[in-house]
């Protein structure tokens, strides 16, 4: 079963901020993952979201079991991803 994918505002400003390739790739992961999030994403600690590494990426979303959603939080850089 696939999950439903929604995106925050402030993660789409910043994909398409990217550039094309990098931004394609983040998104075909991002599809890719909707099938089996448990095995694409890793949960942070300390906290209830998880993260999917994309090359210097990271995308952080919040994945809901019951409704089978991911909701997209944010999309950033690794070394600033995290403040």
């Amino acid at each position: 079963m696939s999950y439903l994918i929604k995106w925050d505002k402030k993660a789409l400003i910043f994909l398409n901020k990217l550039d094309k390739d990098i931004a394609k790739r983040i998104f075909d992961k991002i599809e890719k993952s909707k099938e089996n999030p448990n095995y694409f994403y890793n949960t942070l600690s300390n906290s209830t979201a998880s993260k999917l590494r994309v090359g210097d990426y990271r995308v952080i979303a919040d994945i809901s079991y019951t409704t089978q959603e991911i909701h997209i939080l944010l999309i950033g850089h690794r070394k600033n991803v995290y403040d």
